[in-house]
């Protein structure tokens, strides 16, 4: 009898630089799991070929780059929700690009990598995705809590939308980009246990992804922004 092998996970890539779509496309030809099916320039291209559903198939993952031409990466993102509803977006993005990433937030990007990752770093963040999670790079973790300012925030108050103590815990890993793992591994909790209370913090603060719940908390004042320290005298 034989074992089926399990689905590899489909992927397109949106990318405007070719050395770099030429990277990608080598690294995923090389990554067992993972299957590279499209790769555009621009996202009027990819916009095009996904129109027609059945050309493409089902399309997991879209790595998607926020500096292109034309039709930039974080206004193509409810494009490619509605012709490619199944698929959940990664952004990969310049450091110097990292204010679109508050507008791919709030558009539903559920992975925020800086283009500096590794290509072990983009595999891990996409399984994270595959699997319900959100894969922030801890550059962004950080550029999120420091830029996300409301003037009217408020505290949670409604004590079935507190956070526990330890759903803070797991709050304040997330948003120094750590993964599942990572966080269970520091916390001293299995990773699964670690799944059940990032569901509940996403229920509490009523949002979709680890992102948004940065955001969420800091509007709420659950999540300090940590200052840098004063300079001794």
């Amino acid at each position: 009898m034989t074992t089926s092998q399990p689905k590899a996970i489909r992927i397109i890539l949106i990318e405007d630089n070719p050395e770099y779509r030429r990277a990608i496309s080598l690294a995923m030809d090389r990554s067992p799991g993972f299957e590279l099916v499209g790769k555009f320039g621009t996202a009027e291209q990819a916009l095009a070929k996904l129109r027609d559903g059945n050309r493409m198939g089902i399309i997991d993952i879209v790595l998607l780059d926020l500096g292109l031409p034309k039709m930039q990466g974080v206004d193509s993102i409810s494009w490619l929700q509605k012709f490619a509803p199944e698929a959940k977006i990664v952004v990969l993005t310049q450091s110097d690009k990292k204010a679109d990433v508050l507008k791919a937030i709030r558009r539903g990007a559920a992975g925020y990598l800086l283009k500096s990752s590794s290509m072990e770093e983009i595999r891990e963040a996409i399984s994270e995705v595959m699997q319900g999670g959100a894969s922030i790079d801890p550059e962004v973790a950080i550029y999120l809590l420091k830029q996300i300012r409301e003037p009217d925030n408020k505290i949670i108050e409604e004590p079935e939308r507190q956070l526990s103590k330890r759903e803070l815990e797991v709050l304040d890993c997330i948003s120094k980009g750590l993964a599942r793992k990572e966080i269970g591994r520091k916390l001293g909790i299995s990773e699964n246990t670690v799944v059940s209370h990032i569901r509940h913090i996403y229920d509490k603060l009523n949002v979709p992804n680890a992102p948004s719940a940065i955001s969420s908390a800091y509007q709420a004042g659950i999540l300090p922004v940590e200052e840098n320290p004063p300079e001794a005298d």
